[in-house]
């Protein structure tokens, strides 16, 4: 049972990453106005596909096990990034500080689900690539 739930986890993840960086790469991703005005100095047009196309990469990243290590500190300093509005854009992000979110903030709030889910994958996928590589280091 763990073996397949931390599958589905991590694919899961996967499934979120690529959705989402696709609806960015092709300007079509509800996030796009909040992340022009959380990243106002950037240029949207360019900096909403290029935050996609990260996003993308993640994904990808989350489907080749070997790539998992690199790919969860990927995710962990995404993820942390998506949570500047709660702290930057409160007048967007709550009706009423700290404890009526809105809509844009609930799906700010949601990514603390993702965090810990890619928590659970690196623990499992982390204590595997340590392995093979105390592995190898000690066959040398």
């Amino acid at each position: 049972m763990e073996k397949h739930s931390i599958n589905m986890m991590r694919i899961s993840l996967a499934i979120v990453y690529i959705w989402f960086g696709a609806l960015k790469i092709f300007g079509m991703s509800p996030a796009g106005e909040l992340v022009e005005q959380t990243v106002y100095w950037f240029r949207p047009e360019i900096f909403i596909p290029i935050l996609g196309i990260c996003e993308a990469i993640i994904g990808l990243g989350l489907l080749i096990k070997k790539f998992i290590p690199y790919t969860i500190l990927l995710l962990l300093l995404h993820m942390t990034v998506t949570l500047f509005p709660i702290f930057i854009l409160k007048t967007i992000c709550f009706d009423s500080f700290p404890f009526c979110p809105t809509l844009v903030g609930q799906y700010i709030i949601k990514n603390l689900v993702l965090i810990s889910g890619a928590l659970v994958v690196a623990g499992k996928y982390n204590e595997k690539f340590y392995a093979e590589m105390n592995l190898k280091l000690s066959e040398k």
